[in-house]
């Protein structure tokens, strides 16, 4: 493989805005919206992971949800390799559903309780009308086995399984159509920390064999910053800094990704000891009046007069590390 071949962009987000009506009254009048997704645009290439982290709020979740059109956008366009899945009707978006799958951040809700384990990861195939009989059981039992389960379990039920184990059944079924993009909401935060090791290095190996591409939803830094290649940090509905997974460690630009950063624990003594912690101030804006200018000025230590008046452009401050401050790189 030419290493000096650009990299091959598999999808592509451009200003992209999810509202949700506020309704009031007897009549459910339209009073306003929330603005979860406010305008976010970025690219995700082939193979690689691209981390979204943020605080809980920042809508990280509904951003991976409306790219795979689980909630169709209020604006904006998503591409899935050149093809524009905003435009297209449910009926012509489903042949398309095979090539982008999600796993759900809740092992305990995401599984039918009713149905068994091999019913769960099967009902893909049944719907797609990929197999049936004794070729969808044999491409069950390749599944399990594929993320670490005996096919023997296929006949229990989620409640005879621990949370990992439900994890991997939700992993299957995301694998059962052999997909290329899948959006990793948060796949670890409901798992015990031994499991969540084993989970994080799953994927990896999937990846790495299946040539799987990631969104990996998260607000762990530090296990982001173990799985992704590029990271994009988002608060309050906007993207305000991405980068490469190494460069926004060593040198964020943003005072919100420094904030972040300053909160992850450091296992020598004596940098933690001597590194300084940003404590944010006040809560998360509400996304149905957000603050005019930069939507982080109200918390944000370094705040001046333009940063009250003008939103700042998301732009490229160097080769591949793009901010949203009026003050990055200077």
């Amino acid at each position: 493989m030419d290493t000096n071949l650009p990299p091959e962009i598999l999808v592509r987000v451009e200003d992209l805005k999810v509202y949700f009506p506020i309704l009031k009254g007897v009549f459910q009048r339209k009073t306003g919206d929330v603005k979860a997704v406010d305008g976010v645009s970025f690219e995700i290439f082939r193979g690689e992971t691209l981390g979204l982290v943020g605080e809980s709020g920042c809508v990280k979740s509904t951003t991976g949800r409306a790219i795979l059109q689980i909630y169709r956008p209020t604006k904006g366009k998503v591409f899935l390799e050149g093809k524009e899945l905003t435009a297209l009707r449910k009926r012509d978006l489903q042949p398309l559903r095979r090539r982008m799958q999600m796993i759900f951040q809740d092992p305990y809700a995401s599984l039918n309780p009713r149905l068994t384990a091999g019913q769960i990861v099967s009902e893909p195939l049944e719907i797609h009308r990929l197999a049936k009989g004794k070729e969808k059981q044999a491409r069950v039992a390749e599944l399990f086995k594929l993320v670490g389960l005996l096919p023997d379990l296929i006949y229990r039920y989620p409640h005879e399984f621990s949370g990992g184990q439900r994890q991997r059944i939700g992993l299957a079924r995301a694998l059962a159509l052999e997909p290329e993009f899948i959006v990793c909401d948060e796949p670890i935060a409901a798992l015990d920390v031994s499991i969540q090791a084993q989970v994080i290095n799953l994927l990896y190996d999937l990846q790495e064999r299946l040539n799987l591409t990631y969104l990996f939803i998260a607000h762990d830094l530090s296990m982001v910053r173990h799985m992704s290649d590029r990271i994009a940090v988002m608060y309050l509905g906007k993207i305000v800094e991405l980068t490469e997974s190494n460069e926004l460690y060593n040198m964020p630009l943003h005072p919100y990704t420094q904030a972040l950063l300053s909160a992850v624990p450091i296992p020598d003594p004596d940098l933690e000891e001597q590194r300084q912690r940003i404590i944010l101030k006040g809560d998360i804006p509400s996304p149905a009046n957000p603050p005019i200018g930069c939507n982080f000025h109200t918390r944000c230590q370094k705040v001046q007069g333009i940063c009250v008046e003008e939103e700042p452009v998301f732009r490229e401050i160097k080769a591949g590390h793009r901010v949203a401050c009026h003050f990055a790189g200077e």
